[in-house]
């Protein structure tokens, strides 16, 4: 939405389509969609007026130069694109973290973990809990700046929060999840461990995975299309 903003098709000073409408048009839920209002918000492009609507901001903020908007990330391209640059990032807060964690945040990675478990099998949101895990991974670094970063993006660092992840690798919705999880879990052990290198490569793989099952997936939505025209 951030770029149909910038190019136009919601006008300035616009009302902005329903959240129902929006939900709709973008194939999401509602609360992504009120996740993203609130991010245009924050980012000074959206306003809402209470009981009346949301309207596009009658003049756009000034560039101040390189910025990642979760506003953004919409399009399986988009959510490949942020899990390269997550490989590189979180590849060495995941090393930090083995290095300098507490007990007790290695304590919060595994709560987040079970966390996820419990909801994957009865067949909840997995996507707060998995967050959860990667926001604890980036504190136990001890450096503010990897959390603030995690804490910007947040839940959109989840493929599962832009996308439906199972349905695009073609996959059972339940093996997928604790394919998953099993890759957090190596991670974690790492950590505990104060093994900061296969805590590297652990995360580095479960990262890899990700972009790669989507990358493949995009390739694939890209050649249907192709084949229709």
């Amino acid at each position: 939405m951030d770029e149909r903003i910038r190019t136009g098709y919601y006008p300035l000073g616009g009302r902005m389509p329903t959240e129902s409408e929006l939900m709709l048009e973008h194939g999401v839920s509602r609360t992504v969609v009120r996740e993203t209002l609130s991010r245009l918000q924050q980012a000074g492009l959206v306003i809402t007026r209470h009981g009346i609507g949301s309207f596009v901001t009658e003049e756009l903020p000034r560039d101040t130069g390189f910025n990642i908007s979760p506003a953004e990330i919409e399009t399986i391209l988009d959510v490949v694109h942020l899990l390269e640059l997550r490989a590189s990032l979180e590849t060495e807060t995941a090393g930090l973290a083995a290095s300098r964690r507490t007990e007790a945040q290695v304590a919060q990675m595994y709560q987040a973990l079970n966390e996820f478990e419990e909801s994957a099998r009865g067949d909840v949101d997995t996507v707060d809990a998995d967050f959860k895990f990667h926001l604890a991974i980036a504190e136990a670094t001890q450096n503010p700046h990897f959390y603030g970063l995690m804490r910007h993006l947040g839940t959109t660092v989840i493929p599962r929060a832009r996308l439906n992840s199972p349905k695009i690798v073609m996959e059972d919705k339940l093996a997928y999840l604790e394919r998953v999880n099993r890759e957090h879990r190596e991670i974690c052990d790492a950590i505990a461990r104060g093994d900061t290198e296969s805590a590297r490569a652990a995360m580095r793989l479960h990262l890899i995975n990700s972009r790669e099952r989507l990358r493949r997936a995009a390739e694939a939505d890209a050649a249907a299309a192709n084949a229709t025209k």
